[in-house]
C-alpha cells in the first residue's frame, strides 16, 4: 500500500537534487568541468560530471528510508542489503568520477573499466545477493549455489555498469533511458512485494527525473560516466536482489544492439552524429555504428530530416515498447522468464 512515508524518501531524491544541479552546474564552470555539446551549430560547452548531484540526491532519498524504517517502522531486516547496495554505487561512481576527471579522450582504458567494475561487485557478493536458483528452457529450475555470487554477481554488475554507458551522447539520452528502465523495475518489485527494492529503484528515478530538467535540450549539463555507471549498477542491483535479471536483460536489448554495432567498428567509432548547417542530423559514415544511427536513417527516410530532439525520441519510445513488453511479461506470467 502507497503512503505518505513511501512518498517521502522519492520526494527529497527529487527535491535535493533539483537544488543541487543548479548548484554544479555554476561550481563545474568555475572549475572549468565542462565539455562542448557536438551538436550545437555554436558548439557551446556545457558543465559536466553531472552524475555527482544526482548520487546525492539519491542518497539523501535512501538514508531517508533508511531513517523511516529503523526509527518509526522498527523495521532493519533489509538494511543490510540496502547499504550493500548503496556501497557497490558508491565505489561504481568513483570509478566513473575518475574516468571522467581524466577527460573523455585520456580516461580509463577499455579494459580498466570493466576490472575495475568488478571489485564493486563485491558487497553484493559477500552478502549472497540475489536468488541462486533460475529457470532455464528444457531444463527447469538449476541450483546455481556458489557459482551465483561468485559468477553471475560481478558478471551483472560488470556488464550492466558498463554497457549502460555505451548509449549516450544526446541531451536527455542516458537520464530517459535510465528512468524507463528503472521505473518498469522499481514497479515490478512493487507488485512483486518487495517494496524496499522498489523503493530505491523510485528514489533514483526521482533523482534523474530532477537531473532530466537540466539535461534535456538543450542541454545545460551533461551526465558523465559518473552518471552512466551508478545508474548502470543500480539496474544490475535491482534485478539481482529482485530475481529480474531476465527482465532487465529484456530491457538490455538497445544496449545490447549497440555493442554489436560498436564492435564492427572495434569499439573506435563514436555514436555521435555529423551536424548539417541547418542544425539537422546526419549520418557520420557509411555504416551505422551506434542504434543512434539507425535512429537517425529511419528519420530521415520517413521525415526527411532528423533532429538532436527526435532521435532521442525515438530511441526512448524504443525503449518504452521494451519496458512495457517486459512488464506484460511479468504481470501474465507467461512462463517465457
Amino acid at each position: 500500500m502507497i503512503s505518505i512515508l513511501s512518498i517521502l524518501p522519492l520526494a527529497v531524491s527529487f527535491v535535493v537534487t533539483l537544488l543541487c544541479v543548479p548548484y554544479w552546474i555554476r561550481r563545474a564552470r568555475k572549475a572549468e568541468l565542462v565539455g562542448r555539446d557536438m551538436h550545437k551549430s555554436d558548439r557551446r560547452t556545457v558543465a559536466e560530471i553531472g552524475g555527482v548531484p544526482v548520487l546525492v540526491g539519491f542518497l539523501a532519498g535512501a538514508f531517508t528510508y533508511i531513517a523511516i524504517t529503523t526509527f518509526y517502522l522498527n523495521i532493519v531486516s533489509v538494511n543490510y542489503k540496502i547499504f550493500a547496495i548503496l556501497t557497490t554505487l558508491l565505489l561504481v561512481a568513483l570509478i566513473g568520477l575518475i574516468d571522467d576527471i581524466l577527460g573523455w579522450k585520456i580516461g580509463l582504458r577499455q579494459w580498466q573499466k570493466p576490472a575495475l567494475t568488478l571489485f564493486a561487485a563485491l558487497p553484493l557478493m559477500v552478502v549472497n545477493a540475489g536468488y541462486s536458483e533460475i529457470g532455464l528452457p528444457f531444463l527447469g529450475n538449476v541450483q546455481l549455489s556458489y557459482l551465483y555470487p561468485l559468477f553471475f554477481i560481478p558478471l551483472g554488475i560488470v556488464g550492466a555498469s558498463n554497457g549502460f554507458n555505451m548509449i549516450g551522447g544526446y541531451n536527455g539520452l542516458e537520464a530517459g533511458m535510465g528512468a524507463l528502465i528503472l521505473s518498469t523495475l522499481g514497479l515490478i518489485a512493487y507488485l512483486s512485494g518487495q517494496g524496499w527494492l522498489a523503493i530505491l529503484a523510485l528514489c533514483m528515478v526521482a533523482a534523474v527525473v530532477a537531473f532530466l530538467l537540466f539535461n534535456w535540450y538543450p542541454a545545460r549539463i551533461f551526465p558523465g560516466n559518473s552518471f552512466t555507471y551508478f545508474v548502470g549498477a543500480l539496474i544490475a542491483c535491482v534485478a539481482i536482489m529482485g530475481n529480474m535479471e531476465k527482465l532487465a536483460l529484456l530491457m538490455f536489448i538497445p544496449y545490447l544492439i549497440e555493442f554489436m554495432l560498436k564492435a564492427r567498428g572495434f569499439m573506435q567509432k563514436e555514436s555521435f552524429a555529423q551536424l548539417l548547417f541547418d542544425g539537422t542530423l546526419a549520418l557520420p559514415y557509411d555504416k551505422w555504428y551506434g542504434i543512434e544511427h539507425i535512429s537517425i536513417s529511419f528519420l530521415k527516410s520517413v521525415f526527411s530530416k532528423a533532429t538532436e530532439v527526435s532521435v532521442v525520441l525515438l530511441i526512448l519510445f524504443f525503449e518504452f515498447i521494451i519496458c512495457i513488453i517486459a512488464f506484460l511479461i511479468y504481470y501474465f506470467s507467461i512462463g517465457i522468464f
